[in-house]
């Protein structure tokens, strides 16, 4: 009998799934595991990022799989140590022919596969990776001169374009030549069994929470092109730490979201599809230039003169700019590990264009407290608003966070939400509380000042745009 491991990873659901459905139709016997990488989880502790909401969120969803596998028959391996080496050991005590994965395209997570993979074929085992966590992938579209596409806008017409029914298609995880190995019940690690401490994580977690959240977006769907920029509103579908982690299937989501947007009220959907399609086109970026981790996307960038800041800085990470949307912002990343996108923006220009601050910083602590964290969606929103990035914003088009509280938070509910020492401030002064005649001692004064930032910004990118002598 041929036996078969799936080793998932940011696929932790037991439904359409590319790797689980293709071991269970080529082998006899299949076996299932997660490993708590120590290679991922040990720079979070020497951060001192001890109560982590995403390994909170990663164990909820573990168990609910193990659970899942259970009842059909199956079950969950559980290991805790460097995945580079419990895969192979693993593999090698189940005398397993093949590990099946679905591909991931962040640098590290393709060198660590690519690894696994040399070990296990000197050992005469396949290493068999399957397209799961988008609809197109790599080089599926490129621009008609064979390239990859460095603009959003055509890449999700040709995206558009190439889509067909079976790009959507599920893949079917009931048993086929074979059937999931029992297994004895898995013993699973408490979070200070991995080094982390209990956390305030509220949002619904696992295959569960994920048909919870899109069961009730369905029903708000039509009314997210005009509710998704306001914070305040519930207007977002929440769903991206389950899109982050694989506890939803983007196959199961796009068809929805690609059926509902062809209905006469499918404005607000077929805005959110291109939401989904903005995701793909950062991994095809990240795919195609993995230099953009460090480096900008635009090569001439890296010489940009930032600023070296470390109060501003810390006024920023923290929420105590001055700019109430901004910080705002920011300490509802640190209360709850999720920031509005919208708030993304203005928060990214804030620090980039107003502060003058490198993007590399910003980006570094959002992957430290986002629970959706994504490397690149997280680094391509950042160069975005850093204008260093492909499809970036302008240089020269730079958020007033004033005027984007105004337009976005027009009451201050959000602001007052998350800065309760303006909760009394008039709706006249909320979002520049400096201008009042007494402004609140607690909350502190802008620590610079938009139009003159603004003209240090312009400087700043006229610098690397002047014509070399």
């Amino acid at each position: 009998m041929t036996a078969a491991l799936v080793w998932f990873r940011r696929d932790l659901r037991d439904f359409d799934h590319a790797a689980l459905s293709r071991a269970l139709r080529q082998h006899e016997r299949v076996f299932c595991a997660f490993v708590f990488d120590t290679d991922i989880l040990e720079p979070l502790r020497q951060r001192r990022l001890f109560a982590d909401r995403r390994v909170d969120f990663i164990l909820r969803a573990v168990e609910e799989l193990a659970a899942a596998l259970k009842a059909r028959g199956g079950g969950l391996i559980v290991r805790h140590g460097r995945a580079v080496e419990e895969i192979p050991r693993l593999a090698a005590d189940l005398g397993i022919a093949a590990v099946y994965a679905n591909r991931d395209y962040e640098p590290a997570a393709r060198e660590r596969d690519a690894a696994v993979a040399r070990q296990l074929a000197t050992e005469g085992r396949d290493f068999i990776d399957c397209k799961d966590q988008v609809i197109f992938e790599r080089d599926e579209v490129l621009t008609q001169g064979g390239t990859p596409f460095s603009v959003f806008t055509p890449y999700s017409r040709a995206w558009r374009a190439k889509l067909s029914p079976g790009d959507l298609a599920e893949h079917d995880c009931t048993p086929g030549n074979g059937q999931l190995a029992v297994l004895p019940e898995p013993t699973f690690p408490a979070l200070s069994d991995l080094g982390f401490l209990p956390t305030d994580l509220k949002l619904p977690c696992g295959m569960s929470g994920g048909a919870q959240l899109f069961e009730d977006f369905l029903t708000r769907i039509d009314r997210y092109h005009a509710a998704r920029d306001f914070p305040a509103v519930k207007g977002c579908s929440y769903l991206s730490p389950h899109l982050r982690f694989g506890t939803v299937s983007i196959r199961q989501l796009a068809a929805a979201a690609h059926a509902e947007s062809l209905q006469p009220q499918g404005k607000g959907a077929g805005v959110w599809l291109n939401e989904l399609i903005w995701r793909e086109f950062y991994q095809m970026v990240l795919w195609h230039r993995p230099d953009v981790v460090a480096h900008a996307f635009k090569p001439d960038h890296d010489t940009l003169a930032w600023d070296a800041a470390p109060e501003l800085f810390a006024a920023w990470q923290t929420g105590h700019t001055g700019y109430p949307l901004v910080d705002a912002a920011q300490r509802q990343l640190l209360q709850s590990g999720w920031m509005h996108n919208r708030l993304r923006m203005v928060s990214a220009s804030f620090l980039t264009k107003d502060l003058g601050i490198d993007w590399r910083q910003g980006e570094a602590h959002f992957a430290d407290w986002l629970l959706d964290y994504d490397l690149a969606a997280n680094n391509g929103g950042w160069q975005w608003a850093a204008s260093t990035g492909c499809d970036a914003q302008p240089y020269f088009r730079i958020f007033n966070p004033v005027t984007q509280s105004e337009k976005f938070d027009p009451q201050g509910k959000f602001i007052r939400r998350y800065l309760p020492e303006l909760k009394d401030v008039p709706d006249k002064f909320i979002h520049a509380p400096w201008q009042m005649p007494f402004p609140p001692a607690e909350y502190p004064p802008p620590v610079v000042d938009h139009a003159l930032a603004r003209k240090r910004t312009l400087a700043r990118f006229g610098a690397i745009r002047a014509p070399k002598t």
